[in-house]
C-alpha cells in the first residue's frame, strides 16, 4: 500500500467509493466521471503503478482482475464489454495504481 495513492485509500476503506464487487484481490468501484453506461474501474489490492507492473509482481491478480471484469460485464451490461488500461501520463494515466476500466453500453466515440 502506498500512503499518498487514492486508489489505496479506496482499497482501504479511508475513502469512500460507488463498490460494486470485492474480493481477496480485488477491488471494484465506478467511474466518477463515466464515459459509458457502465464504467467500472477494476483494481488490485496490491499497489502497483500499472497494468504491466501487476503482470510481472503479481501476475494471479492480474488474472483475477480479469475474472472480476467479466463479472461485471456480466451482471450489468450483457457480457460484452471494452477493458482497457491507460499506462503512463501522457495516455490519460491520472492515478497511478493499476487499475482497468470496464465499459459497457453505449460507449463514447473517444474511447472507442
Amino acid at each position: 500500500m502506498s500512503d499518498d495513492c487514492l486508489f489505496c485509500k479506496i482499497v482501504a476503506g479511508e475513502i469512500p467509493a460507488d463498490m460494486v464487487l470485492e474480493n481477496d484481490h480485488v477491488v471494484a468501484f465506478r467511474d466518477i466521471s463515466p464515459k459509458a453506461p457502465t464504467h467500472v474501474l477494476v483494481v488490485p489490492r496490491t499497489h502497483a503503478a500499472n497494468v504491466a507492473a501487476v503482470a510481472a509482481s503479481a501476475p494471479h491478480e492480474l488474472a483475477a482482475m480479469a475474472v472480476a471484469a467479466q463479472q461485471i460485464a456480466d451482471d450489468q451490461c450483457g457480457g460484452e464489454y471494452k477493458w482497457v488500461f491507460n499506462t503512463g501520463a501522457s495516455v490519460g494515466q491520472t492515478v497511478f495504481h493499476a487499475h482497468g476500466h470496464v465499459l459497457g453500453g453505449e460507449l463514447e466515440e473517444s474511447i472507442v
